[in-house]
């Protein structure tokens, strides 16, 4: 092997490189430095802390295990992402199976959200603002349909186009076009109702 990487400071790819060799140092630097984003991927599309760290957990290890799959289209993060989404999306169908008659009469009652951060101003308290909006838009999520949610992350956190969107759910562009609309028009009335209350 050549010279000896030094992990802490080297660059995503080094440590992907060095992983795909067998290093087991360096894909744990890995987990070390994206563990929280994947953890909080998980914890989004999922509403359960200890789902969302076993969902994360088996994320690592799949991609641990097809890490030689790995070809550097996109970066090592946005590949983990695309792993624990799959994930979440395969647990949230089996919860699907077990209530799917609740999910229908909550995909009736409930919408979902555009989630944007507000425009960047100089304002001193500009971070508690922005705290306090993360809040409101997680308090709303919280309150939408699997399906929903589901489909604004996709739509809204991860850029994914309608299409691509209905093949990882499984249901027609229609479909998740209609799913999005509900959820934008409700995750407004859900936020400017959080908005009075805090």
């Amino acid at each position: 092997m050549p010279a000896k990487l030094d992990y802490p400071n080297a660059d995503d790819v080094a440590l992907v490189k060095a992983s795909q060799r067998g290093a087991t140092r360096a894909f744990e630097e890995l987990v070390r430095r994206h563990s929280d984003k994947v953890y909080a991927r998980a914890l989004s599309m999922m509403r359960n802390e200890d789902e969302a760290v076993d969902i994360s957990q088996e994320a690592w290890v799949k991609g641990w295990q097809r890490l030689k799959q790995f070809q550097g289209d996109a970066s090592f993060l946005t590949w983990m992402t695309r792993i624990v989404i799959n994930l979440c999306l395969d647990q949230l169908r089996k919860h699907k199976r077990q209530r799917a008659e609740s999910i229908e009469m909550l995909d009736e009652e409930l919408g979902g959200v555009e989630r944007q951060m507000p425009v960047v101003t100089v304002n001193p308290t500009e971070r508690l603002e922005r705290a306090e909006l993360r809040a409101r838009i997680d308090r709303a999520l919280g309150q939408l349909s699997e399906n929903h949610r589901t489909v604004m992350i996709l739509h809204e956190f991860e850029g994914l186009e309608y299409k691509e969107i209905a093949k990882r759910m499984k249901c027609s562009i229609g479909t998740v076009m209609s799913r999005l609309f509900y959820a934008r028009r409700k995750m407004a009335v859900l936020l400017a109702s959080l908005k009075r209350e805090m």
